[in-house]
């Protein structure tokens, strides 16, 4: 039988299923707790136990010593409740409430998704979780000091590993480096999560995503993200790329469209191949949206892209009734010594 857990300040309740930790049912539920390593080790979790009886778990006493027990607190992270409880803790509402933290990661995968897209699947120490918005990006510190942007693909429920897609920049020093000389076990350097990029989920109006070549990385998280959440908010994405083979796993969106009415897929050709004997649309992804939407002021956008797609879209969008509150975006910088 499910054990209430009250929330306070917030009066937020939620449900704990058999054996499951405070932590994970308040996650499940869409109430996003402060956490770090998930296994009792770090003591981000802390909180108040209020009310009520709790099996407290397996936990390191430097992070919850008999002093605090003793005061009524607990590590959400691995305690389980007995029956209904009451607890006392801040919740997570914005990008400010997530602590940003410098760690070390291993590269668990190299998965290539297109002829110039590579998945860096990282995996975390074992006393490590990166707590992140969907949507939210890193940076890999690199040994000579210089940063590297990349944003988190995969959401927040499934961080068992970091999923990063690297376009391959010829000439440029760190993507060479991932396409030719990296191997699976490496250790990378990384601060995050990062960014003001993330879904925002107290609004009801429906979405459009415009995503430009690996700008798809943190609209899938988001995408995922609602989908996991239950999210019935009207939600359509167009990914703009050049040619076929730069939609680099279609497949996925696709699949969405199929299992979720409330989505739709509109992928969208500047210059497909002659090979590419495509059928859909063309063009710019921009003048596809406004094809579709030419009134905007009742929707939520959110884009990610090469800078020029998403400047000369805000402004474009702006102008035909988008909310200037309501334009949400990331725009992804390619030098020689490329960025995101």
């Amino acid at each position: 039988m499910p054990y209430q857990i009250t929330i306070q300040p917030s009066g937020h309740i939620v449900h704990a299923d058999d054996d499951e930790t405070i932590l994970a049912a308040a996650l499940r539920e869409g109430y996003m707790l402060p956490y770090g390593c998930r296994n009792g080790a770090c003591g981000t979790c802390k909180g108040k136990l209020v009310s009520g009886e709790i099996d407290y778990g397996e936990y390191q006493s430097g992070a919850l010593s008999d002093a605090d027990i003793d005061a009524g607190m607990a590590l959400f992270c691995v305690a389980r409740p007995l029956g209904d409880i009451s607890i006392e803790c801040r919740e997570v509402g914005a990008a400010k409430d997530i602590q940003i933290k410098t760690l070390p990661c291993r590269v668990h995968k190299l998965e290539q998704l297109g002829h110039d897209v590579m998945a860096l699947h990282l995996k975390l120490p074992a006393n490590e979780r990166l707590q992140f918005l969907a949507g939210q990006y890193i940076d890999i510190l690199l040994k000579d000091g210089k940063r590297r942007s990349f944003s988190l693909a995969n959401a927040p429920h499934n961080d068992a590993y970091l999923q990063l897609h690297v376009r391959h920049i010829p000439g440029g020093e760190f993507s060479e480096h991932i396409f030719t000389r990296m191997k699976e076990k490496d250790i990378l350097r990384f601060e995050g999560p990062l960014g003001s990029f993330f879904l925002r989920e107290d609004s009801g109006k429906p979405i459009i995503f415009m995503a430009g070549g690996t700008g798809f990385a943190p609209v899938k998280a988001m995408l995922e993200h609602a989908f996991h959440h239950h999210v019935e908010r009207e939600m359509v994405l167009y990914w703009g790329a050049r040619q076929l083979r730069d939609l680099y796993m279609p497949q996925l969106p696709g699949q969405w469209q199929q299992e979720y009415p409330n989505f739709t897929f509109i992928p969208v050709l500047s210059e497909p191949a002659l090979e590419d004997a495509w059928p859909g649309r063309t063009g710019l992804v921009a003048d596809a949206i406004l094809q579709d939407f030419p009134d905007l002021s009742g929707y939520q956008v959110y884009a990610c892209g090469a800078p020029g797609m998403v400047d000369a879209a805000h402004k474009t969008f702006l102008l035909h009734g988008l909310p200037e509150d309501e334009f949400f975006a990331d725009a992804f910088l390619y030098q020689s010594t490329p960025g995101k």
